[in-house]
């Protein structure tokens, strides 16, 4: 992974968390245009690229079972990480317990987000999963800062979530090359999985982005604006045939 590719994923999540110490006032109106904005994109990329490219293979059978697993085992994760991946704060956590079910689906989550950048299409990926991670981080951090915890381990928190879509790179990249022996033929089983997952996350996004699934302009802008880009990024890498 080129470094740049690097800190976006990384800058992304880190300063979108770091948001919670400097925000005086609510921003969830534009917590909510980023995540309509980055939900679109997030779709729109997974329908243009991801399916095509997971149903290119020799197991293209059985893809579809493990995108309706990836489907699943996001509605899992979400039974312990309560929405915060949709950008969701939640206020009734206190006290000093750390919320240990957030924090290990969240990171989960991130890490398999980071697995298809290994494939052609992580220019236009990464915009849209960072820019996903923004508002997640901002309601991790917010979290911690309910539960009374010290900037310091806020910090440290952060970065452990803003380093787990690099490490689902790496990881996914050891799978594609067949450095981790004998995983390469399940490269795509995996990416069905991801796929199932994105599928979840993103649609959740736009169904939850208004109160009684009507959409405003601004948020009707916002998810024009990123099919538009990811349909942009789509006919200029030569796909327009």
């Amino acid at each position: 992974m080129e470094i740049w590719k690097f800190l976006v994923l990384f800058c992304c999540a880190l300063f979108g968390g770091l948001a919670i110490f400097l925000v005086k006032n609510d921003k969830s109106q534009l917590l909510k245009l980023i995540l309509s904005f980055s939900g679109a994109y997030l779709f729109a990329i997974t329908v243009l690229h991801l399916i095509p490219d997971a149903y290119s293979g020799t197991d293209k059978e059985e893809i579809g079972i493990f995108i309706l697993i990836g489907f699943l085992l996001q509605i899992f994760l979400e039974q312990f990480s309560e929405g915060v991946e949709h950008g969701h704060i939640h206020k009734h956590h206190d006290g000093h317990a750390f919320p240990w079910g957030i924090m290990i689906s969240l990171c989960l989550h991130a890490f398999l987000e980071g697995m298809p950048l290994a494939k052609d299409q992580n220019n236009e990926l990464i915009f849209g999963i960072s820019l996903h991670h923004i508002p997640a981080a901002f309601a991790l951090a917010s979290i911690l800062v309910q539960n009374h915890f010290k900037p310091k381990g806020v910090v440290l928190y952060l970065i452990i979530f803003a380093i787990m879509a690099p490490a689902g790179f790496y990881f996914s990249l050891s799978l594609s090359n067949g450095s981790i022996s004998g995983m390469e033929p399940y490269f795509n089983k995996v990416m069905g999985i991801v796929i199932g997952i994105f599928l979840h996350i993103s649609t959740t996004i736009l169904f939850e982005s208004s109160a009684d699934h009507k959409i405003n302009k601004r948020k009707m802008l916002a998810v024009l604006l990123g099919i538009g880009v990811a349909l942009t990024g789509f006919f200029a890498a030569g796909h327009s045939h």
